[in-house]
């Protein structure tokens, strides 16, 4: 069986457009990028509305419109995904208990979109500089000042601690040695 070869790029339109090079695993893409990388897969190119357009668009890369493709080039698919315009209006709802009923009747589904999904070895620190972390720019209020990319790359950076963890409490019949206070003993 052939290995799927993802392309090696800085982001989903690279890898479409101009990848530095393809590979099936990570020595491999690091090899291929020269210093670290990360399989991700990424929505990229316009939205359509029906499979069917999305499809007609993106033919040659997809095996469900390509029989024939080779088993390399699989690294494309289609995936529906609610419109972002629609996100916002999908508040919590409260109890009613109206007319016998507990909850009101259920919002009509969202609408839905179709885009492509490339996954991809990205190269490390090619995609946007290193951006605060989220917690700490709203904190500080610098949040409203930065552009949407920006936010969105803080959105995606992995959570860290602004802070060291705190030691763990001690136990209720604990106590740690006057003369060695880093060791924690039972009490009796």
């Amino acid at each position: 069986m052939t290995a799927i070869l993802y392309p090696v790029a800085a982001n989903g339109e690279a890898a479409l457009a101009a990848p530095r090079g393809r590979a099936a695993r990570e020595s491999q893409a690091r090899s291929l990028a020269g210093r670290d990388v990360a399989f991700v897969s990424e929505a990229v190119g316009p939205a359509f509305a029906t499979r069917e357009a999305a499809l007609g668009a993106y033919a040659p890369r997809l095996e469900d419109a390509t029989p024939g493709l080779a088993a390399e080039d699989r690294f494309c698919r289609l995936a529906e995904t609610v419109a972002p315009a629609q996100r916002a209006e999908l508040a919590p709802v409260s109890p009613a208990n109206s007319d016998g009923r507990r909850w009101p009747a259920a919002r009509p589904a969202p609408r839905t979109v179709w885009r492509l999904q490339v996954s991809y070895w990205r190269i490390a620190g090619d995609r946007v500089a290193e951006a605060p972390q989220a917690r700490r720019a709203r904190r500080s209020g610098e949040a409203s000042a930065l552009p949407p990319e920006t936010l969105r790359a803080m959105a995606d950076q992995p959570l860290r601690p602004f802070k060291p963890q705190q030691a763990l409490d001690i136990g209720l019949f604990e106590v740690r040695l006057p003369e060695a206070p880093h060791i924690v003993v039972p009490d009796e």
